[in-house]
């Protein structure tokens, strides 16, 4: 509530100025003890991961939720649509659910979403119901993430809050390789229950946690007018829309019919909405600023970056299942990503210069093709040990590059004011999300082509009229002899072993045009920053000059 002259008060404490929300719908920072503050930063890096573990444990254990469930491989494909779909959206509609009804009632629907998707998990609930509950999950992850940044802001000092955005972003990405990693302990016997249950046990700490030590309240505002009514589920369902059809495109092939329709129909849906937001008086996303150059250019960086990031998400994993290594032996390997993810984190933000915010990122995409070259030389003998390095480098470099793209995007939106915040978050978000799956969705295309094309290079010369081929197949008939009384079969026995080869042959042999393909697009996107960011340096030109002022502004406001 207020007093009489508008100021934030609780119960009979009023809060300073400087200690008033930012904008409707963030938490007062008021000085806390240094106790209280250690507490906050606590439950912040806690919900951090919390919010990464429900994206991690899903990717991580995706095949072992299929057999569980017995899906097929379309129906786990929309499992993974139905968080992406809630995910990718829910952050706008979220900021404005913030301003207009108060941070800690977002906190109490956030958390319930959190408790609710996971308690159904515990029960063998069927198909239907993991969907929904996956489709929650997404929700609860998008409202965890704001928490954790609010519950790390509160923790450190003014001059230092920003770095609570970077921290929040940051720990959500080291989740990923570490659900990875203890995930085999949590599968032993195959069974995926103890998954559920570590998933409802952190929810059920979370719940506690903000609940024992809550926000400072915050000021609202009527936020929602009738037309987000109707132009954020249309633009929500357009973004679901394109989300199936990047997933499911690269399992059901991109010629199946009704993914053009949905691309179709994804494309008049997000059009319309865009359409509508354009000449409202109140917009609920600035599309003027969001279609500009320098965000537009913004938006493609932070998309191109997530989808070279795939030659790990998808190439590396990808490579290491065809030479047969499953979730038990590649411990050692996620617990090595894990380590070089906080790194990259860490490095990060001591890192982070508001004068040179272009640097990490191209350092980031150096790294990327450097890592992706040096694993162009895999083959059939490749263990997780030969990729310790080039991986470790390549989630160093999915988490360093987000401190300088995450400042440039928000000291643009300050630049314009408050209201452009749920525009930068929805561009930000949408990038990361949006080329993730277009990344994994095209390269697993070009890996099947590619595929195709070594096989039937391979196929070429292997013939029993090749006398090498032919001692080869009867060295595996011969590994039958004892089980299988017919020659004949154990002859197509020891064909079908070496046809089995060729194709594992053929698959790493794709795989390494991917690291190839990875590695030459991102020294391409290197060297075109690289010149810009020179060109720039040589004649003294800061792109962000106005939008630093703009931070100093605030950074002035927040000490007096």
């Amino acid at each position: 509530m207020t007093d009489g002259q508008g100021r934030l008060r609780d119960g009979d404490y009023i809060f300073k100025t400087h200690e008033q929300p930012f904008m409707p719908g963030s938490p007062a920072t008021p000085d806390h003890p240094t106790l209280r503050r250690v507490a906050y930063l606590l439950i912040g890096v806690y919900l951090g991961l919390v919010g990464g573990f429900q994206n991690g444990l899903l990717i991580a254990n995706l095949t072992s939720l299929q057999g569980s469930l017995a899906l097929t491989p379309v129906e786990s494909g929309w499992v993974t649509v139905a968080y992406n779909l809630t995910n990718a959206c829910m952050s706008m509609l979220l900021f404005k659910a913030r301003q207009q009804f108060g941070i800690q009632r977002f906190v109490r629907v956030a958390m319930a979403c959190l408790l609710l998707a996971n308690f159904v998990h515990l029960f063998d609930a069927g198909y239907a119901m993991e969907l929904i509950a996956r489709g929650v999950s997404g929700i609860a992850a998008s409202g965890l993430s704001v928490l954790a940044i609010f519950y790390l802001m509160q923790g450190l000092p003014p001059k230092a809050r920003l770095v609570g955005l970077l921290l929040g972003i940051g720990l959500a990405q080291v989740a990923l390789p570490l659900a990875r990693a203890v995930s085999p302990q949590l599968l032993v016997g195959g069974d995926i229950v103890p998954l559920f249950q570590l998933q409802f046990a952190l929810s059920l700490v979370a719940f506690g946690l903000v609940n024992i030590l809550t926000l400072p309240p915050g000021q609202t505002v009527a936020a929602f007018e009738k037309l987000d009514l109707l132009t954020f589920p249309m633009f929500a369902s357009g973004i679901a829309l394109l989300c199936a059809f990047l997933v499911q495109g690269r399992i059901q092939w991109w010629t199946t019919p009704w993914l053009g329709a949905a691309l179709a129909a994804a494309i008049v849906l997000i059009g319309m909405a865009v359409l509508i937001e354009s000449n409202r008086k109140n917009p609920m996303l600035q599309i003027g600023w969001m279609t500009s150059r320098e965000i537009v250019s913004f938006a493609l960086v932070g998309a191109m970056v997530r989808v070279l990031l795939s030659e790990q998400n998808f190439g590396a994993s990808g490579l290491l299942a065809t030479v047969g290594m499953n979730n038990d032996q590649l411990t050692s390997y996620y617990w090595i990503l894990t380590g070089a993810t906080f790194l990259g984190m860490v490095v990060s933000i001591v890192r982070l210069n508001p004068q040179d915010l272009r640097r990490p990122v191209i350092g980031a995409i150096a790294i990327i093709a450097v890592a992706a070259l040096l694993d162009t030389h895999a083959s059939t003998q490749t263990r997780p040990v030969n990729l310790y390095w080039t991986q470790a480098a390549m989630a160093f470099a999915a988490v360093y590059f987000m401190g300088g793209a995450i400042m440039e995007g928000l000291l643009r939106a300050l630049s314009k004011g408050p209201a452009y915040i749920i525009s930068f978050s929805a561009v930000f978000g949408l990038s990361q999300t949006l080329g993730g799956l277009f990344g994994v969705a095209a390269l697993s295309a070009y890996h099947t082509l590619r595929t195709k094309a070594h096989l039937m290079a391979i196929g070429d010369s292997v013939t029993l009229t090749n006398p090498i081929v032919a001692q080869a197949v009867q060295q595996r008939a011969a590994a039958y002899t004892g089980t299988i009384g017919d020659a004949a079969l154990s002859q197509a026995s020891g064909a079908g072993q070496l046809v089995q080869q060729a194709s594992r042959e053929a698959a790493v042999q794709a795989y390494n045009d991917v690291f190839l393909l990875i590695g030459i697009l991102a020294s391409l996107v290197f060297a075109a920053m690289f010149v810009q960011w020179l060109y720039n340096r040589h004649h003294g030109i800061n792109p962000l000059a106005s939008e630093l002022q703009a931070l100093q502004a605030m950074m002035s406001r927040s000490d007096s």
